[in-house]
């Protein structure tokens, strides 16, 4: 049977970054955090933590950890179902999730809900394609993802599709394709990336190509800054049509090949539990995921 204190102990340790703060936020001494890290990995007979700074959790210490966080979710559901006037505290809901996502349609999306209830969310953020393997390794509950196979062990809704364009301003293209896409085949003005996961560029000009043409690259891993750098000329890159929108109207941004959108679809993903919260969440996220994506 597990002690459940000492795994609260390594799942604050891994969250808080370090034995200090994990300390502060349990109320104990450091050396009793240490302690009870040090008996865990003696009961299971592995490592679990990664003494590194910050600390990081070892393929054992992630299992641990994700069957820690799911057992912490139906405890809290049934306390509040006991306790309906009971404590006054907020439920943290852990959710990964895309930059494109994040600066777009999720925040209203999640008005209402977090407005109705005491949830606070704790969002990890990083590109569409990998966000699953936060909820594989029990980071998060529940992940948007443009993966359309489920995980073991999760559930998966599809919530419709983000579009992107390839866009660049005026300037951008007067310098570096004055001859419009026929001269895409020797180009060689700098691309935006958001960062060494992104693929989206690749598929765009091999789509338009048949290959992707390796032009210099800025690797901008921020969505707002990712736009800027377009609006300044200094490259062109995938940015969703919810972020774009006024700026193609205007003007300010255009269409590197015209009338050749890509749309991404995402998923929602998340832990196959009996979570009046997390049943919750989904329903309100399919629904209004449903009236911003396409």
């Amino acid at each position: 049977m597990l002690d459940y204190k000492l795994l609260e102990a390594l799942a604050r340790v891994l969250e808080e970054g370090g034995f200090e703060r994990a300390a502060q936020a349990l109320c104990i001494t450091q050396s009793a955090v240490s302690q009870r890290i040090k008996l865990l990995e003696s009961q299971v007979g592995q490592v679990l933590l990664v003494r590194s700074t910050p600390p990081r959790a070892t393929v054992a210490g992630l299992g641990l950890l994700k069957h820690y966080r799911q057992v912490a979710c139906l405890e809290a559901d049934l306390e509040s179902a006991l306790l309906p006037q009971g404590p006054e505290g907020f439920r943290t809901l852990k959710v990964g999730l895309n930059a494109d996502s994040l600066i777009t349609w999720f925040p209203g999306a999640v008005k209402n809900f977090l407005l109705s209830g005491k949830v606070l969310l704790d969002l990890f953020t990083d590109d569409q394609d990998v966000t699953h393997r936060l909820l594989q390794d029990g980071e998060v509950m529940g992940c948007i993802t443009s993966r359309d196979k489920g995980l073991q062990g999760c559930r998966i809704h599809p919530l419709g599709s983000m579009r992107y364009r390839m866009l660049a301003s005026p300037a951008y293209m007067k310098r570096w394709l004055p001859q419009g896409v026929s001269g895409l085949k020797d180009f060689g003005g700098p691309v935006l990336i958001f960062n060494r996961k992104d693929r989206l560029q690749d598929r765009f000009f091999s789509a338009v190509l048949g290959f992707f043409p390796s032009p210099p690259l800025h690797y901008v891993p921020s969505a707002t800054s990712f736009q800027t750098f377009a609006l300044l000329g200094l490259g062109c890159g995938m940015i969703p049509d919810l972020q774009s929108r006024d700026l193609r109207c205007s003007g300010a941004l255009v269409e590197v090949v015209p009338d050749m959108p890509m749309d991404v679809p995402l998923y929602w993903h998340c832990w196959d539990l009996d979570s009046a919260l997390l049943t919750t969440f989904t329903d309100m996220l399919v629904r209004e995921a449903g009236k911003c994506l396409l």
